[in-house]
């Protein structure tokens, strides 16, 4: 194997922002932040989401950010400050990563993802 999981996570630290749940938990209310939940519909299903996050899995992200794309989501031509959340911060870094790349420069991952998130009782919504 030339490149592993933690060559690809290494090369998204060096150009995407993390924010730690503290100062994230802070911005949850504002008009200019949407959170993006880039976990598994399973795993939303089982524990929830951060409370409003949008919930974009991974896997079909590109098509949702690009506004030519018929799946395209409207949160990712808002404008707003975007930050992405998964499990433990992995996925979301890599997800911010491709947004910088298709032109979101204001994107960032939320350090130790959705279980930072409940270590510090930020809200949360459950997902039917």
């Amino acid at each position: 194997m030339t490149k592993g999981f933690k060559d690809y996570i290494a090369a998204a630290k060096e150009v995407v922002g993390e924010v730690d749940a503290e100062a994230a938990r802070a911005l949850h209310h504002s008009a200019d932040v949407a959170f993006i939940d880039v976990r598994e519909p399973t795993e939303l299903s089982a524990q929830g989401k951060i409370a409003g996050a949008t919930a974009v899995p991974r896997g079909v992200l590109e098509f949702q950010i690009d506004p030519s794309s018929g799946a395209h989501n409207r949160v990712f031509s808002s404008g707003q400050k975007l930050i992405f959340y998964c499990a433990s911060g992995g996925r979301s870094l890599l997800a911010a990563q491709v947004a910088k790349e298709m032109g979101i420069e204001d994107s960032v991952s939320l350090a130790g993802g959705y279980g930072a998130w409940l270590q510090m009782d930020g809200p949360v919504e459950s997902v039917d």
